[in-house]
């Protein structure tokens, strides 16, 4: 089942304008119990003294160090400073006396609260003078967003700002910056698709959307998942409210007009539980809102009853829309956003073409422009994605993939131009797309002279492009060492220009099995000697020499049946010159170590 996340941040220019004024130049707050902290100067000169002045003035250390001792504060600034900064008796040139801790003399109601009690509760303390921000709309500056201090004095948003002034004298004016409000929401989608959720979007000016499908599990559930975005939050500085629903309409008109910090809806009930939202919840244009109020309609449960050739005739076609999608009737998709821009040209032609020729020739304009783009990011491609656009609608994708970053134009072409023969054109090819969805960092390097040495590696990243477009679909690879004591585990595929690293010191065979083969009719002396003869794929062996055994043991912290496997390797060598790797399962006195059956595992060259 869907699940969508709406989340509101009904004070997000306001916060946001507060946040950064806060952080760069702390306001004055008055009697505030933050005054001391943040209005006092970061001291970034501690001089000769190791320790650093983040939060004031020190008293005692830079006196007794600079020979200022005369120059001390009065009593009655020394009383005005919270009690664990004021200087000690014996800094202040007297004796010890005893004095109370400055926590214990804390007011029995302020004992128990957290460090977000040490926010002022007041807030006319905490935002100072009322602030509104403003925005022009045709001849006239209307109000787009009020401090809580200005709601409180009777401030609206889309009030005129010449009647705002006129209610509040002292009011702070200030412009609405609505993109960096959207940046600061883009930051924040970008936030929650790396840590949240895959999806997410932004809903409108003030919220976004997260599509929480199949992975609130991951957090302990949509309750606590809600619970920590919230004071992840409260701890950037802004208020929020979230709600979860099964349609992203539902969980919108939720997360607005409910009046609740967490709303879980469970799946089923969409229509009950908005019913008594207002019709603005469902996003409708403010002409729909206004023909709704000339008929009456004020909640979203009078629209229900309602037919619905009258309803789209009253309110318009979007109402119903905005209405089934609500209610889960229409699908309302969440068009992601994208944390990676990306690489892509396009050309659109006159006419439809067809022929191989043509083709390449586009081809060739793309990788152009493509590669003058990649040069201005600083990126090299990796993956490169051809989309043929047929005059029927239809697409005919390629792809190409480089074992190095590159911008190197004619062999981009050369590769792509090997593919042109899978392309179907049909009616014609009217446009096409040239995208690179894996890029990498491709900065400049420094050639040096080798004054004839020629010991610098030939660079083959170009060789194993051209032989990975042949022999598609496989690529070419290498074979590096794995940490592992079996023997079939210890082989993994890693890309062709790695280097492999970690071969073990002991000797194994040029070829190895792909799973290990039966051995049949094997004559050999227990517990440790080689077989004289077995039986491999219908023919017999005669073994002249042998050398073992190496005893490799399971590995038990990964599989509990291996507890007690063993296995014990031979290298023995037939009457014909053919020598082989073989085991036996069991070491020969313990039955829980193996059946004692042989196996043949590789081939030496």
């Amino acid at each position: 089942m869907t699940r969508v996340a709406s989340l509101y941040l009904p004070q997000l220019a306001i916060e946001r304008l507060r946040r950064l004024e806060w952080t760069v130049r702390p306001p004055e707050t008055g009697g505030s119990a933050l005054a001391p902290r943040l209005a006092t100067p970061i001291d970034d000169n501690p001089g000769a003294c190791s320790v650093p002045r983040g939060g004031g003035w020190r008293p005692g250390a830079r006196w007794a160090r600079d020979g200022s001792l005369g120059n001390r504060p009065s009593p009655a600034e020394i009383d005005a400073l919270p009690a664990h900064q004021r200087p000690t008796m014996r800094e202040m040139g007297r004796r010890s006396e005893s004095a109370d801790h400055p926590f214990r003399a804390m007011p029995a109601d302020d004992a128990g609260r957290g460090a977000a009690s040490a926010l002022p509760l007041n807030w006319a303390t905490f935002w100072g003078k009322p602030m509104v921000l403003i925005e022009r709309a045709g001849q006239r500056d209307v109000v787009t967003a009020a401090c809580p201090v200005a709601l409180d004095l009777g401030l609206r948003s889309g009030m005129a700002a010449a009647h705002a002034r006129a209610l509040v004298s002292d009011l702070d004016v200030r412009d609405a910056q609505p993109q960096a409000d959207r940046a600061w929401l883009e930051r924040l989608a970008f936030h929650a698709i790396g840590h949240w959720t895959p999806t997410a979007c932004i809903s409108g000016a003030d919220g976004l959307w997260l599509d929480l499908t199949g992975t609130t599990h991951l957090f302990g559930g949509e309750a606590r998942f809600c619970r920590r975005l919230l004071r992840f939050l409260e701890r950037l500085g802004f208020t929020a409210s979230i709600a979860i629903a099964g349609t992203p309409g539902a969980a919108y008109a939720l997360a607005r007009y409910r009046g609740e910090a967490v709303t879980l809806l469970p799946h089923g009930g969409v229509s009950q539980a908005i019913a008594d939202l207002p019709l603005a919840a469902l996003r409708l244009t403010p002409d729909a809102l206004m023909a709704a109020a000339r008929f009456g309609i004020e909640r979203i449960a009078d629209l229900y009853p309602m037919p619905r050739g009258p309803l789209a005739k009253r309110l318009g076609l979007d109402a119903v829309r905005r209405l089934d999608q609500a209610r889960g009737m229409v699908a309302e998709p969440i068009i992601p956003l994208i944390p990676f821009d990306l690489p892509c040209v396009e050309r659109r032609l006159l006419e439809p073409i067809g022929t191989a020729e043509a083709i390449v020739q586009v081809i060739g304009d793309l990788v152009d422009d493509l590669v003058a783009l990649l040069q201005e990011r600083g990126v090299g491609l990796r993956t490169a994605h051809l989309t043929c656009k047929i005059v029927d609608a239809t697409e005919q994708p390629i792809a190409i993939g480089t074992a190095r970053a590159t911008r190197d134009a004619r062999h981009l072409k050369r590769m792509l131009a090997m593919r042109v023969e899978k392309i179907d054109p049909g009616l014609g090819i009217e446009a096409m797309a040239l995208a690179a969805p894996r890029v990498e960092p491709l900065e400049a390097q420094t050639l040096e002279a080798s004054l004839g040495s020629g010991d610098r590696p030939t660079d083959i990243s170009t060789l194993l492009d051209q032989l990975a477009g042949r022999i598609e679909p496989d690529a070419p690879f290498r074979l590096s060492a794995h940490e592992s004591d079996v023997p079939e585990r210890a082989v993994r595929r890693t890309e062709a220009l790695l280097k492999p690293l970690g071969w073990p010191a002991w000797k194994r065979p040029v070829r190895m099995l792909p799973r290990p083969e039966r051995l049949s009719h094997v004559v050999a002396l227990l517990p440790d000697h080689p077989p004289r003869r077995f039986t491999w794929r219908r023919q017999d062996y005669r073994m002249v020499a042998g050398d073992g055994p190496e005893r490799i043991h399971g590995e038990w912290w990964k599989n509990a049946r291996e507890m007690w496997a063993v296995r014990d390797y031979f290298r023995v060598e037939a009457e014909g010159g053919e020598r082989f790797w073989i085991f036996r399962r069991g070491d020969g006195v313990d039955a829980p170590t193996g059946d004692l059956s042989w196996y043949m595992h590789g081939l030496f060259g």
